[in-house]
């Protein structure tokens, strides 16, 4: 199976297309990767050569300096990538299309389109400000680059229901979108003496992780917070002097911060899945999540929850005050997130690609 794959460089769109690609490689598969936006860091550019390295003319990186369809620039998102990706798909021998951007569904070939739904600007409104975004030119081309895109897609995929009940509110869909649950494996790494400290990580220029939460936290505890403050004119505003801000991290010192770490503290108030928790889980931390229905379907019972700065402190405080409490928590967060393996992940894509790709082998067979 030749894959023509599409990727971003924001957030954790590139980790999981790296753990697929990663995956599908050594199931046998050949991956063109193609970034879109933003060039990547210079850790990716070495997975990237890693991979080139190890699995030859199987693997191959692209990159298209086009923005992608949320962003403010939106006119281009299409037009400055659609020619090159169809260049892309036809050098590449690409038997299937997989994007993780939605607009990409509307490509011009004769071959199964499958879209991946990380997150869309409607729910996130939603889930961010309670209210339906002001009509503007910008939300016009967004809503037309999506809906184009899902429609011309052989299948959507999101990774909860609740991403793809969302979806299916928001749009135009002729079918409901199929769920896939992201996955996550770690090297292995010995055991660090872990401190008594909360953690917390991601696009804090994001409003949707709400880090401003922390401010409100009046606890004795460290809260550490890992990750950009801004990009594309948004910013996170000032914040106390109680929360220590790490700036970006790479994956291993990431990693190594929440071995360390007794909490992972999920301040999100829209996540259609969530990568870091699910890494910090598996890193061994207790997982504290923002009382929102797409966290209550991941983690179930495997989490804390708390729906104010207050519930928060009461949750952090008690957990100190009780070792049992708290190895109990770290104990159901871990056994939850080994349930999202990479592998699992990986397999349900690869044959969800495979019968994608089964009615016109039947065709051609029949033929």
């Amino acid at each position: 199976m030749r894959i023509l794959m599409t990727t971003d460089t924001i957030g954790g769109v590139w980790t999981f297309t790296e753990e697929l690609a990663r995956g599908l490689l050594a199931r046998g598969c050949a991956i063109c990767l193609v970034s879109i936006g933003d060039p990547p860091t210079q850790s990716r550019l070495q997975w990237c050569d890693q991979m080139r390295s190890q699995w030859k003319d199987r693997f191959r990186y692209e990159r298209i300096a086009a923005p992608l369809e949320w962003m403010s620039n939106n006119q281009d998102a299409y037009d400055a990538a659609a020619s090159s990706l169809l260049h892309f798909a036809k050098d590449f021998d690409a038997d299937l299309i997989h994007s993780n951007q939605f607009c990409f569904g509307a490509l011009p070939l004769d071959v199964p389109k499958i879209v991946t739904a990380h997150s869309d600007v409607f729910s996130w409104a939603q889930a961010c400000r309670g209210e339906t975004l002001h009509p503007s030119d910008w939300l016009l081309r967004y809503t037309a680059l999506v809906t184009r895109g899902m429609t011309g897609a052989n299948s959507i995929v999101a990774p909860t229901y609740w991403m793809a009940n969302s979806l299916a509110a928001n749009f135009p869909l002729s079918n409901q979108p199929s769920v896939i649950p992201n996955g996550r494996t770690l090297p292995a790494s010995p055991i660090s003496a872990r401190k008594y400290q909360a953690v917390t990580a991601g696009r804090l220029w994001d409003e949707a992780k709400n880090i401003s939460l922390l401010a409100r936290v009046h606890c004795s505890t460290p809260l550490l917070i890992a990750g950009e403050s801004k990009y594309d004119g948004a910013a996170i505003g000032p914040l106390p002097d109680n929360l220590t801000m790490l700036g970006a991290l790479d994956p291993p010192e990431l990693f190594t911060l929440f071995r360390n770490s007794a909490l992972y503290i999920c301040t999100s108030r829209y996540e259609p899945f969530g990568l870091a928790p699910l890494e910090a889980a598996l890193c061994g931390c207790a997982v504290l999540a923002y009382d929102i229905p797409s966290l209550r379907e991941v983690w179930q019972e495997a989490a804390l929850y708390f729906d104010s700065a207050e519930s928060l402190a009461s949750l952090i405080s008690q957990l100190e005050s009780d070792p049992h409490l708290l190895a109990a928590a770290q104990q159901r967060s871990s056994a939850r997130a080994h349930l999202f393996s990479a592998e699992r992940m990986v397999d349900s894509y690869y044959d969800f690609f495979q019968q994608a790709l089964a009615p016109r082998e039947d065709a051609a067979y029949a033929a």
